[in-house]
């Protein structure tokens, strides 16, 4: 059994042994949901490993070999592309654990102030579309036209442009705000479970803040430090658009842009790509297992029946200096890149200010016309919606399974449900469009939203699963009791019982599930059709084609359904738990 199962099976243990044995799920169910949960999560690694050794096109009568393998590291620019992999994702999570840290300490331990509303710019920060806000950078610190150079240039201070987005550090810079971001919302937390008496008792020893922050704080804070770090690596690993957008242009590759090079090739080098992706595969789950150890750690540690002091440690002087710098870092990450991104859609030529009469309307007359945009906006709602509740329905029989029943099989169930976030967006398109192109069942809907929706499904399973099973744990038993001792039945009292008491939960899922179908791009860049195609794809299909003025306009609307998405997810998230 994982390491997350037996941070579950704690709580349950307090629960009467014969309620327990009296009501289960029928073990049918149980069979059905690992069957139903592996098929859609084994299945395109199996077939992602297995293809890596066929070399024929699919279609065509199959040729076992290794010349894929050959291939993919034989390719020109790979060890590069690898390098640069690596080198990108430890750079931006060493600085974003840095500033990530001392922020999620700042809102939680100390007395600064509106700490609800700095927390939440990160937390709407995170769901941002990368794309969107990278164009706003561009606006901003492109060498030649970015406002930042031209503004520094005109006040006699520089001779020449200093800030280029296109560049490894540009690359770092427009990653910063979502990667601080998770750090924030992930460490907030594990501070506010740190008990007082730890940092009161190193300052009666004299200490001074500081030294308690990082002599006490750091160390205590240690294993979720760890945690938050590999699972920030993993989703570096994914990068894919910011890196496709500002990397190209300098020929900057990485490993998720040279699989989709691969891929989008004529013919397509289907084998070397599946290979890259192999390789990958092997080192993000030596990190995910290392994740889950450490998770296990920290859930057993914490889960004590000692009270404990949340006093929040008084900065006197510094309090509204700490607050000004958490306020700019949060306003600078969110609302300076939405709001030249606004700015950019009513140019006539993106980024260049300076030419006679620069502003036109013409970009959102041109692009709301367009029907294309108009069967991409239907799209993307259909696939966030669809995806929203049919995934919610299905993380809720998973959470229930896990949590509420003492069946062999639910550590098993619990790990399948989890290992989608081991895989990056990029590796698991490509690993499920094997998956739609071999599998008989899938083909007549190959090129549909219903594909889409499939893959946001899993792509979305461990997060709605993690957060229906917290809610979960928090229900006692005495009230499936009582509603089996009234004569109901599983199915009754999931649906009359559970259902109703876990509903805020499942609302902020669907929603949070809603939002990752809107601004997902690598997952989904390699399964989309001209059909199917979503506002993301068209995005990036538009940017890429150098049609900055329709993408910003694509992008704006995308951050307005993101954002509006957020907010209603934050007001919901507020309700979820178990009122006493």
């Amino acid at each position: 059994m994982s390491d997350k199962s037996q941070t579950i099976d704690a709580p349950l243990d307090f629960a009467p042994a014969p309620a327990r044995r009296k009501f289960q799920a029928p073990p049918l169910l149980v069979v059905i949901l690992i069957v139903v949960v592996g098929f859609l999560v084994l299945t395109p690694l199996f077939l992602m490993i297995l293809n890596s050794f066929q070399t024929a096109r699919p279609g065509q009568p199959i040729v076992w070999g290794i010349e894929g393998w050959i291939k993919a590291f034989t390719t020109p620019g790979i060890v590069k592309a690898m390098t640069n992999t690596v080198s990108l994702a430890l750079t931006r999570q060493v600085i974003a654990l840095l500033i990530g840290a001392f922020f999620a300490w700042l809102i939680a331990r100390t007395d600064i102030p509106m700490k609800g509303t700095l927390e939440f710019f990160f937390w709407l920060s995170f769901f941002l579309p990368a794309l969107p806000e990278t164009m706003g950078w561009i606006l901003l610190l492109d060498p030649k036209y970015g406002l930042m150079n031209q503004g520094l240039i005109s006040l006699g201070i520089i001779g020449q442009p200093i800030f280029n987005i296109y560049s490894f550090w540009g690359i770092v810079w427009a990653h910063l705000g979502g990667t601080v971001s998770v750090k924030v919302m992930l460490l907030a937390p594990a501070f506010r479970n740190l008990d007082a008496v730890l940092e009161e008792a190193s300052k009666i020893s004299g200490a001074s803040g500081v030294r308690t922050f990082f002599s006490i704080v750091i160390p205590v804070m240690m294993p979720a430090i760890l945690v938050t770090t590999i699972l920030g690596l993993i989703r570096s690993l994914e990068a894919f658009e910011i890196e496709l957008l500002l990397g190209t242009p300098i020929g900057l590759q990485v490993y998720s842009t040279k699989i989709h090079e691969l891929v989008t090739w004529e013919p397509p080098q289907f084998a070397p790509a599946m290979a890259l992706s192999t390789l990958f595969l092997g080192v993000l789950l030596t990190m995910v297992a290392l994740q889950r150890k450490y998770i296990g750690k920290r859930s057993y540690e914490t889960i004590t029946g000692r009270g404990f002091s949340i006093r929040p440690t008084p900065l006197g002087k510094w309090r509204w200096p700490a607050f000004a710098l958490v306020l700019v870092f949060a306003v600078f990450i969110t609302l300076v890149p939405t709001t030249l991104l606004l700015l950019g859609t009513f140019m006539k030529l993106f980024g260049f200010f300076n030419i006679a009469d620069p502003w036109t309307m013409d970009n959102w007359r041109t692009t709301l016309s367009d029907p294309v945009l108009m069967r991409s906006l239907w799209n993307t709602l259909a696939i966030g919606f669809g995806s929203g509740l049919v995934g919610v329905l299905f993380y809720s029989l998973i959470a229930y399974v896990v949590v509420k029943t003492r069946h062999t099989g639910r550590g098993l169930l619990d790990f399948l449900s989890w290992l989608p976030w081991s895989v990056p967006g990029i590796l698991l398109g490509i690993a499920l469009l094997w998956t739609f192109l071999q599998t008989k069942i899938f083909l007549p809907i190959y090129g549909t939203i219903y594909i889409l929706m499939i893959a946001m499904v899993i792509k979305s399973m461990p997060f709605g699963a993690q957060m229906i099973k917290s809610v979960l744990i928090q229900l006692g038993s005495d009230l499936e009791e009582a509603s089996k001792v009234c004569g109901a039945s599983w199915f009754d009292t999931f649906r009359r019982v559970i259902l109703p008491l876990i509903m805020p939960a499942m609302i902020t899922v669907a929603l949070v599930g809603f939002i990752s179908a809107a601004r997902d791009i690598s997952t989904v860049v390699l399964l989309g059709s001209g059909k199917s195609r979503t506002l993301s794809l068209l995005m990036l299909d538009f940017a890429a084609g150098a049609e900055f003025e329709k993408a910003t306009v694509v992008a704006v609307i995308i951050v307005a359904l993101v954002v509006g998405a957020a907010l209603c997810a934050r007001a919901l998230g507020g309700q979820v738990g178990v009122r006493e």
